[in-house]
């Protein structure tokens, strides 16, 4: 059984006592969700609450304006990065939870706050919005700014089954334009190209070429746009696709088998195609074996049951944090009962105080696993080790 240290026992304190002012603000975003990129509201009731806790704050930051970094300690290394989220989904809000774990990191945050004078270190909160499109970690990693972090870590929400070993798919976002003729489609249709067509036939050589691909590989897409009248042969016509593998080598290999697919649809149409990425690209999660043993523990002390991780289903851009630094993404069930993520019920689930329980046992497992690694030299270099020695997938 184990027996918490003083540090813990006086994070602890802190956490219960800022427990109330964190449920408040998860609520708060559920019943006024924002969409990514437009989380002006989200990120402003965070960097608040985080100022009250005596950090130092920067926000907008890294060139993104809904994004902030707020900073305790001493500047120096140790550091680790405790990584915030708070941007909804369309139509169905937090349906994702990120209102449950943005409030668990910054409540780990107030519970780290009043020790962070007894530890020889830097604790980085860093607000990281439109994790359901464009990725701000995405930019920040290409950027450089984790390069120096000894941990980044932030605990997603679930339903179920709680577990540490988080994997996620690398994910291209691809959208495709063909371009044709336009002509009238009954009186002379063999005057035009129909782009349309070509955008049909794209998805026709996707489905064949699932059964040559891996069988973790997820493709689907959707028409953008199909044509204006039926009486027109469409001059343009637009698809978007996510293509996503469990490693980035081989998502780049089977991109080009994609392109070919593209290529082929619009010669056998008569059509131009061309494509682009519209939004930003998610690598798979980089394991840390050491920084993922450490959490079991972690979530073990806490009376967390930890199950085995099921094979990666989605896609983060945690994944690109963890090609630049020893990284985490533990999910932590909310509830008992299997529940997917993205659908209404676990938004009510997030948007109730059933949530309250989960934010504060995730933040004292993040505010734990942060003691750990300012505590522990040996820890740390076997993080980086592993890090630096791992395989670049």
């Amino acid at each position: 059984m184990h027996r918490p240290t003083a540090l813990e026992t006086e994070v602890q304190q802190a956490l219960e006592t800022f427990a109330e002012k964190a449920y408040s603000l998860s609520d708060h975003l559920a019943a006024n969700p924002e969409v990514s990129e437009q989380e002006f509201t989200a990120s402003r009731l965070h960097v608040d609450f985080l100022r009250t806790c005596g950090f130092t704050v920067e926000h907008p930051f890294a060139g993104l304006p809904t994004a902030y970094s707020a900073v305790l300690g001493n500047g120096k290394r140790p550091k680790v990065a405790l990584l915030a989220e708070y941007d909804a989904l369309p139509e169905i809000g937090h349906a994702c939870g990120h209102n449950v774990h943005g409030a668990m990191t910054l409540l780990a945050a107030a519970g780290l706050a009043p020790v962070m004078n007894q530890l020889n270190g830097t604790l980085w909160i860093v607000g990281t919005p439109a994790e359901e499109t464009n990725g701000a970690k995405v930019s920040m990693a290409a950027q450089g700014i984790f390069d120096d972090t000894d941990l980044a870590m932030m605990i997603h929400s679930g339903a179920g089954k709680s577990f540490v070993r988080y994997r996620c798919l690398a994910m291209d976002a691809i959208e495709f334009t063909f371009k044709g003729k336009a002509a009238h489609a009954a009186a002379m249709p063999w005057e035009g190209h129909n782009a349309l067509n070509g955008v049909q036939l794209l998805f026709h050589a996707v489905d064949m070429l699932r059964q040559h691909v891996r069988p973790e590989v997820r493709m689907h897409g959707i028409v953008r746009e199909g044509g204006a009248a039926p009486n027109i042969v469409p001059e343009s016509a637009s698809a978007r696709f996510y293509f996503r593998a469990p490693w980035r080598t081989y998502l780049n290999e089977l991109m080009e088998k994609i392109y070919n697919c593209a290529r082929g649809a619009a010669l056998a149409t008569g059509t131009s195609v061309t494509w682009r990425n519209y939004e930003a690209s998610f690598d798979n999660l980089k394991p840390n074996p050491t920084a993922e043993f450490m959490m079991e523990d972690v979530f073990r002390s806490l009376n967390i049951p930890v199950h085995s991780s099921p094979e990666p289903r989605g896609s983060s851009d945690v994944g690109n944090v963890s090609f630049r630094c020893p990284a985490l993404q533990p999910v932590l069930a909310l509830t008992e009962e299997p529940m997917a993520l993205h659908t209404r019920e676990f938004a009510a689930l997030c948007a109730s105080s059933a949530a309250h329980p989960g934010i504060l046992l995730g933040a004292k497992a993040l505010a734990f696993g942060t003691l750990r690694t300012f505590l522990d030299e040996g820890l740390r270099k076997r993080m980086r080790e592993e890090f630096l020695s791992g395989e670049a997938q």
